[in-house]
């Protein structure tokens, strides 16, 4: 195994949206996910010490993310992979801030939503011990006098809460974004009660897939209760040190402190850690490249030991989540051709980050950013080369558009049952503000396109018979449109 590379490079960044999970901008989440359909897994590579190298050389591996990083896409990059010899390489480029350490292996990282996948486990392992049950009412591990909604008859479950399926919206309401340079900080328990005691699901439990950092920081609150624990203490029992990750953890303990990349915005200025204590399930956990492939190494191959067992069990397709996604406990598993890719990603405020394995092919990527830039097209390229990667935003130039043009924009705009994009106008410019996120101003490149400085986003006006009907959002080689309702 070579040695990880430590060059020298530039340093840009991206500012994040409220993300620690889930599907593209508009989504106040700890990181972005995708849209399923996967019957089943591929059974686990055997013979993994004949399989041949997957991934390319160093060189061609750190010319990939030193690209990113001089093409003003990233700030830093620590790039991870794991043959399915359980060889592993680290390159490394870019900034990790000032007075930081260089990238390398050891620099911590806030991974965001990868932090759900832990929470899937954790669920998949307190099942097989009988310690709770997949399919029985979430409320038996909730505290006495605290009730979790339901809605005609049917209750929901840990299941539910795992696979996005809860009727639970991304963000509870009572959420303040006053804060959104640290805004699940101040967010306690006693908050958390209250909004599910007097929340009315707005679609039946287990009908649609919807992604959630609400459940599932819930799911970990409640598997939480039912150790008689904390979620850290139980993250780290189960998980973090059976396999031995001595550098991954909530707090930012001094030795990981020392090590910190730190996370920068769009613009390139460095942005606050997050701090997540009552969602932790959702989002919480920092940790570094040696910690990561650890954690993927396990999570590939035969299994060792119940844990891993655990971990098989949470790879397992559970319900459809559109498109070619479908979602495991917490994992989504995305189907390219004949072959699958079992993975998750994150985001905070200043970091992006993703983790993905191949399972037949027991072989795996992570890739930790420190900045908002996602890199999630590295990721599924190096564990799946069909994948092609996302091609380097154009310059964007703003021109002036008369302010009767921009008045006939504003509006609500409906993505999704419970998604909704908001359009004002403040003084000449015009802003928009997703459901569960803060508002953000757009800037004209013609009379009817936008573009986000914030994310590498667009959004265009879509006008029929002189009337404003709709908005299409461009994110991640996506399109989405929204229905115009009022």
């Amino acid at each position: 195994m070579r040695p990880w590379v430590r060059p020298r490079g530039a340093a840009w960044a991206l500012v994040a949206t409220l993300t620690l999970g889930g599907p593209a901008w508009g989504s106040a989440s700890m990181g972005r996910v995708e849209g399923a359909a996967s019957a089943g897994l591929p059974q686990q590579a055997t013979a993994v010490a004949a399989a041949p190298r997957h991934f390319p050389s160093d060189d061609s591996l750190l010319a990939l993310i030193r690209g990113r990083v001089e093409e003003g896409r990233a700030t830093g990059i620590v790039l991870g992979v794991l043959e399915a010899d359980g060889t592993r390489r680290v390159v490394a480029y870019g900034d990790a801030g000032p007075g930081a350490r260089p990238l390398g292996p050891e620099s911590v990282f806030e991974i965001g939503s990868i932090t759900k996948v832990f929470t899937g486990i954790l669920l998949a392992d307190m099942a097989a011990r009988g310690e709770v049950s997949l399919e029985g009412p979430a409320q038996a591990y909730e505290h006495e006098g605290i009730s979790l909604p339901a809605r005609d008859g049917r209750e929901i479950t840990l299941l539910d809460l795992a696979t996005h399926r809860s009727g639970l919206p991304r963000l509870p309401t009572n959420l303040s974004l006053s804060n959104p340079a640290n805004p699940y900080a101040t967010y306690t328990v006693e908050q958390l009660h209250e909004f599910l005691s007097e929340h009315t699901l707005r679609r039946a439990v287990g009908a649609q897939y919807e992604y959630s950092n609400l459940a599932t920081g819930l799911l970990g609150h409640l598997l939480a209760n039912a150790a008689g624990v904390d979620y850290e203490s139980l993250v780290r029992a189960r998980i973090l040190e059976p396999l031995g990750m001595t550098s991954t953890g909530f707090a930012l303990m001094p030795e990981m402190r020392e090590r910190l990349a730190l996370g920068h915005d769009q613009a390139g200025n460095v942005v606050p850690n997050w701090d997540i204590p009552t969602l932790a399930g959702a989002g919480a956990l920092r940790s570094n490249m040696n910690d990561m492939l650890t954690f993927l190494e396990a999570n590939v191959g035969e299994p060792r030991g119940d844990l891993e067992e655990a971990m098989r069990l949470s790879h397992q397709p559970r319900q459809e989540a559109g498109g070619t996604m479908s979602v495991g406990l917490n994992w989504h598993i995305r189907a390219v051709g004949d072959d699958v890719i079992v993975w998750h990603n994150g985001g905070t405020g200043g970091y992006r980050t993703f983790l993905g394995f191949d399972p037949a092919r027991a072989v795996g990527a992570v890739v930790l950013t420190n900045s908002a830039h996602g890199a999630d097209d590295i990721g599924f390229h190096l564990v799946n080369p069909s994948l092609g990667l996302a091609p380097a935003p154009r310059e964007r130039v703003e021109v002036e558009v008369p302010r009767a043009v921009l008045e006939r924009y504003v509006g609500a705009y409906r993505l999704g049952p419970n998604f909704i994009i908001e359009v004002t106008l403040d003084g000449a410019r015009l802003s928009v503000q997703a459901t569960g996120q803060p508002k953000f101003p757009i800037f004209p490149e013609s009379e009817t396109e936008f573009f986000l400085r914030v994310v590498e986003a667009q959004i265009t006006f879509v006008v029929e018979n002189g009337e404003v009907t709709s908005l299409i959002l461009h994110q991640g080689g996506a399109d989405q449109t929204a229905t115009k309702i009022r």
